[in-house]
């Protein structure tokens, strides 16, 4: 059962790196944005390639606020609901399977 606990506690650590990255990638975005950035530039590349897309989803569907973009917002509430309650709860039980804890 060890091997299972100790499974979901690295799934839990690793999901929650991963996140905190995105996050900062996110802000990143969300700071050059008030810039007028060079489109050719690799890292303005790179941080619109990896966040455009989700982006992208929830601009389709948000309404329209004039010149106002909510969306980094959202995936950073997104964001932050995953790490205290999937990542926490994935690290919650696998730190009680180790401990032998129900429940």
């Amino acid at each position: 059962m060890f091997i299972v606990a100790n499974f979901l506690v690295a799934i839990g650590k690793v999901l929650d790196i991963l996140l905190t990255i995105y996050m900062y990638i996110i802000i990143a975005r969300a700071v050059i944005s008030w810039v007028n950035p060079d489109p050719y530039n690799p890292i303005v590349s790179i941080l619109y390639r990896s966040t455009e897309p989700l982006l992208f989803q929830i601009r389709k569907r948000l309404p329209s606020l004039g010149g106002l973009d909510l969306s980094p917002l959202i995936v950073l509430l997104a964001i932050f609901f995953l790490q205290k309650f999937v990542v926490a709860s994935l690290l919650d039980l696998g730190y009680r399977m180790k401990l032998g804890i129900g429940g």
